[in-house]
């Protein structure tokens, strides 16, 4: 994380933490051994549980599957519930950003099977462009190291910045080599990014969190990732060992169908697109 938000990320995830273990606690034996109780999964709010609450009300039944979907605002939790068995998997996240989570905590969760992808998007209430932008501007990024990585690689994709040769999913602004118009950048949460819209000249902001702002990238973005050849897929994911859990197969089977493609094509018109 990087210094600018340290204290408001730490809070957040605290506060979620919080949350999750009272809400988890008693399920915990539950959620990560007895296969023949409800597969409890953690999820962002928008997209993930509401793809996971369409699965729940309309296919789950005839699949034999009990499925309990619980939310969480933060890109914290989700993994440390998996990790200590307080939930039994979940569903937010993209290969990069999981990597660089096992990494630096010791946790050991591990994908099932990826599902969607929320392109990433730049947005302004200021300017209709990103031609527009003047000198000095000011772009509000995402400050984990993987959506902030991935946001300075959109702006360099578009020709708005230019990073170093080599810069992998920890860059930073100190790796861009050229900036023409000198822009500035503001290091926010993820979360913390739409709402940042008022105050900056534009912001890099993750899908999920762009719609929950009742943005919609395929029409607000002034540019927008592309879903070719992207690393950036949001799977279901368990913590290793968990992956032939019954429970979870069928989940996974299930959110690959073809019910749930049409559900997500329709429901978030190019916003999220299905990656399978």
């Amino acid at each position: 994380m990087r210094n600018t938000a340290k204290i408001t990320t730490a809070v957040l995830a605290a506060g979620a933490l919080t949350f999750g273990l009272t809400a988890c606690g008693s399920d915990k034996d539950s959620a990560s051994s007895d296969t023949s109780g409800p597969l409890i999964v953690a999820a962002s709010p928008v997209p993930h549980a509401e793809i996971l609450t369409y699965v729940k009300d309309n296919l789950a039944k005839t699949e034999g599957l009990d499925l309990e979907v619980r939310e969480f605002t933060d890109y914290v939790t989700p993994n440390t519930a998996t990790e200590d068995g307080s939930v039994g998997a979940n569903y937010f996240q993209n290969q990069p950003y999981l990597d660089d989570f096992n990494k630096k905590n010791g946790t050991n969760i591990v994908p099932v099977v990826t599902v969607h992808l929320e392109p990433l998007g730049l947005y302004s209430h200021k300017v209709k462009s990103a031609d527009a932008l003047k000198s000095g501007a000011t772009i509000a990024v995402p400050n984990d190291s993987v959506n902030e990585a991935r946001a300075l690689k959109l702006l360099d994709a578009n020709g708005i910045i230019t990073l170093k040769d080599g810069v992998g999913n920890e860059a930073t602004p100190s790796d861009i080599a050229k900036n023409p118009k000198n822009l500035k950048f503001k290091e926010l949460e993820a979360a913390q990014t739409p709402r940042s819209l008022d105050d900056v000249d534009a912001a890099v902001i993750n899908g999920n969190y762009a719609i929950e702002a009742d943005l919609n990238p395929a029409k607000d973005a002034l540019v927008l990732e592309s879903a070719k050849d992207n690393p950036y897929g949001n799977f279901l994911a368990v913590k290793k060992g968990n992956e032939d859990d019954p429970r979870v197969k069928k989940l996974a089977k299930l959110l690959t169908s073809p019910e749930v493609k049409k559900f997500i094509e329709s429901k978030y018109a190019g916003s999220v697109i299905p990656s399978f």
